[in-house]
């Protein structure tokens, strides 16, 4: 825990339902629904230079996870997106990472709980490259996870829900015990689904192959990236993906908000060597974030 400065404890403002409170003082009971229960929606998204990249997108599927999950959101989108600048420019912050999250109250301590009150709260940070700079470099390394990607009709998974990210976490800490970055999940039915925060794509033969998102999140990082390729004239292949393919694929890379384009050198036994494609994604991913324009922004109310 050394040098660690704790989310709860640091100096500045976030947005708090509805207008920026100090840092310390955005607390909620620990009777909180949301805690005990789930009932919880987020997303995470990059702002760099001043620009909030694909904030819509995020917004949306803000929206989109909250109304899955039954909670209705007491704001407009156009609302949370000028709330994720102020939550931004309160801070200082130009290159970092924001944080929206709805959640249910404390009004009610049960499994049901339609009466309680729906709180949104933005955080912005500073936050470097998710993985360390010179092993994203040459390639992570990935375990396989114990876990596995629940089925669609077991859980509501085109949401972006904090319950879904449980067996993600005992993932990635399991793999960081044995000494990897991060692990690579299986699906219900034993397919390649994606790491524990991050979609995955793989080079052959000049092609990328990428698992189907039917039972995870279609990232938005992910979206992007198969954008870039197709302009590149790459072909894109979204199918399903068993893990005894792996063998013969020849480049192996994550997307994501925080993962950005990171290349992988291994997958448990399989090696890879990060090369031409995924080099040239990851240059076409930092210049898509130079070029991308920042979102409208509208006033903020509470």
């Amino acid at each position: 825990m050394a040098g660690i400065i704790p989310f709860d404890d640091r100096d500045g403002q976030l947005w708090f339902d509805g207008k920026l409170v100090p840092w310390r003082s955005a607390q909620t009971h620990v009777l909180t629904h949301g805690l005990h229960y789930a009932s919880c929606v987020f997303e995470g998204v990059r702002i760099y230079d001043g620009h909030i990249f694909h904030l819509d997108e995020h917004t949306k599927r803000l929206f989109e996870s909250a109304r899955i999950l039954g909670m209705k959101i007491p704001y407009t989108e156009d609302e949370i997106n000028a709330a994720c600048y102020q939550a931004c420019q309160v801070q200082g912050i130009a290159n970092g990472y924001i944080r929206p999250v709805a959640y249910r109250g404390s009004e009610m301590m049960a499994v049901a709980a339609q009466q309680t009150k729906i709180h949104v709260a933005i955080a912005a940070w500073q936050w470097p490259s998710y993985f360390d700079a010179k092993e994203k470099l040459k390639g992570i390394r990935l375990d396989f996870a114990q876990w596995r990607r629940p089925a669609p009709d077991t859980a509501p998974t085109q949401a972006k829900a904090a319950g879904l990210y449980m067996i993600c976490t005992m993932s990635k800490h399991a793999a960081e015990a044995k000494g990897y970055a991060d692990a690579m999940m299986l699906d219900y039915r034993g397919l390649v689904a994606e790491a524990t925060g991050a979609n995955i794509f793989f080079v052959k033969e000049g092609r990328l192959h990428t698992p189907t998102p039917d039972c995870f999140l279609n990232g938005i990082t992910r979206q992007a990236v198969i954008a870039l390729a197709k302009a590149r004239q790459i072909p894109v292949v979204e199918r399903a993906i068993n893990p005894d393919e792996l063998t013969g694929f020849e480049e192996c890379f994550l997307t994501g908000t925080a993962a950005e384009v990171t290349p992988v050198s291994e997958i448990g036994e399989y090696r890879f060597k990060p090369g031409q494609i995924t080099e040239t994604l990851m240059n076409d991913f930092t210049a898509e974030t130079v070029r991308h324009v920042a979102p409208k922004k509208a006033a903020v109310t509470a």
